[in-house]
């Protein structure tokens, strides 16, 4: 193995471990958000917030960053990345209420989202032959992190998670003293003297709308919830994003490559079926296992997805990464069905269908991204994950948290409403959803037993409804995939686009 060959392994297993920090805290998060019901009095729309702003900040960084990563350096990101990881772990651990939770929350999503600005370019350019094969072996730290991060809350049994959320200290000093000696490379845009303007215009007008409106949106978030009232249409919002589109398809005289912009679209649903089902999964799994047992299923779900995506080599190749997508969105959208129906069991079968479904979509989707738009550096690469997780995070896990609520709700209040009366407590409001009614949950607690039973029952067929809703979100992935299937296969199959070192600006 040459010097350079060495260096691009050492600096892979160092990415590798900055994206398991960042899973392992997600995963341990997941199976401790029933404490924080408790602890913070949330209902499952709050819940659903919770885990969404977890997420879709992660946009922000992971966009700013991709927009400045070649000017500041991969390192300097990573620095920054680590300093926003023990920051919010420390102001989690220290939140008194509410509030203080959601602020440290957004604070680890944006280190997440600066990892994954910095990983993803890294290793598309350390790898520039196989992109798809090592960017899905690299997101086979995001299963690694999630198993390892629910089986220490699982080992840690009735600790309080207080002390389970230390234990994600660990994973982040580790991936910091494996980054800082490491030396990073050029990217490849760079390297091939790609102007910063063409880079932008692989996103183009339209997909700067795209991302825009679901950035704008985030913000408007962050402020209402500083000054509780504030809000602004979707109309005003649309059309803040409009002027960056136009500006941006003035800049750069594209609209965006259409492929590129039908990929855009596919990731807020990508996402909701696999990060948003993840969040929820041990929830919603109680409706049939104990809480512990419910954590082994996502670990096994997790640690399947690992080692398929440890064997992704062989896989893109045989089916290529256009291919392999038809293929997943398909198993996917049979798992999740399955899961709806079934129950005892026949669940872990279930969870397994679902595990091989999602495996290859997000990174399978990195790996298109980085193979067919080089140009486009950072930005293409890392906004599509930047589009998934916001769409996810913004609509699709609160949308999925109040479903439950209203459907539990509308339950309730039809079969059992002297219960009903006792519980409920003030709506909030849900994107998309409009008012949506929760419960007090001191108030359920203190409910005689036979009246917590019939709420608890009353519950959990709708936990288990959410997957039967979210199989819309593949079936429509499916229909995108296989426009592209058909677009690849007339053009003679799937090729990855190459840029050499040196090329001008109109080469193609």
């Amino acid at each position: 193995m040459s010097e350079s060959e060495s260096e691009n392994k050492k600096l892979f297993w160092a990415c590798f471990a900055a994206l398991v920090a960042t899973s392992f805290v997600f995963g341990l998060r997941a199976n401790i958000i029933g404490d924080w019901q408790t602890d913070f009095k949330l209902t499952e729309a709050d819940k659903g917030t919770i885990l969404g702003v977890g997420l879709w900040p992660f946009a922000i960084s992971i966009v700013v960053f991709s927009l400045i990563i070649d000017y500041i350096g991969y390192k300097t990101a990573a620095f920054c990345a680590m300093a926003c990881h023990v920051g919010s772990l420390c102001f989690t651990l220290m939140a008194k209420g509410p509030t203080a939770l959601y602020w440290s929350v957004f604070l680890i999503a944006i280190a997440n989202g600066i990892v994954e600005a910095f990983i993803n370019p890294v290793v598309a350019t350390a790898f520039k032959k196989e992109k798809a094969k090592w960017l899905n072996i690299l997101h086979a730290g995001w299963p690694a992190g999630l198993a390892l991060g629910a089986l220490t809350a699982i080992m840690l049994g009735d600790a309080g998670w207080h002390i389970k959320y230390a234990m994600c200290f660990i994973p982040v000093v580790i991936y910091a003293i494996m980054i800082i000696p490491c030396k990073f490379p050029v990217n490849e845009r760079v390297e091939a003297k790609i102007p910063y303007r063409e880079m932008l215009g692989q996103v183009g007008a339209i997909g700067f709308f795209i991302i825009s409106f679901l950035l704008i949106f985030g913000i408007v978030q962050i402020v209402a919830s500083l000054q509780p009232g504030f809000s602004l249409s979707y109309p005003v919002m649309a059309a803040a994003a409009g002027v960056i589109a136009v500006l941006a398809g003035i800049m750069t005289k594209s609209l965006g490559h259409w492929m590129f912009i039908l990929i855009l679209l596919t990731m807020g649903p990508l996402a909701t079926t696999e990060l948003g089902t993840d969040s929820w999964m041990p929830d919603l799994l109680s409706a049939d296992f104990t809480a512990a047992q419910a954590g082994w299923i996502f670990i096994g779900v997790s640690v399947v997805m690992t080692v398929l995506r440890f064997c992704a080599g062989p896989i893109v190749h045989k089916f290529s990464p256009i291919g392999l997508l038809v293929i997943s969105a398909t198993i996917a959208i049979i798992g999740l069905l399955f899961l709806s129906k079934a129950s005892a069991l026949m669940v872990l079968v279930a969870a397994g269908v679902y595990a091989l479904g999602k495996t290859f979509l997000w990174s399978t989707t990195l790996g298109l991204v980085a193979e067919q738009f080089p140009k486009g550096g950072p930005l293409t690469l890392n906004g599509v994950s930047a589009v998934g997780v916001l769409g996810m995070g913004i609509l699709g896990t609160p949308i999925m948290g109040g479903l439950q609520d209203k459907g539990i709700d509308a339950d309730l209040k039809a079969n059992h409403p002297a219960i009903y009366q006792k519980i409920v407590c003030e709506p909030r409001s849900v994107p998309f959803i409009g008012q949506v009614p929760g419960f007090d949950e001191d108030k359920v607690t203190s409910l005689s037993e036979s009246e917590r039973k019939i709420v608890t029952d009353t519950r959990y067929p709708h936990k288990k409804r959410a997957f039967y809703t979210v199989a819309i979100l593949p079936t429509f992935m499916l229909i995108c995939y296989i426009i592209l299937f058909v677009y690849f296969k007339m053009k003679g199959g799937y090729r990855p686009v190459e840029l050499s070192s040196g090329e001008s600006s109109s080469a193609h």
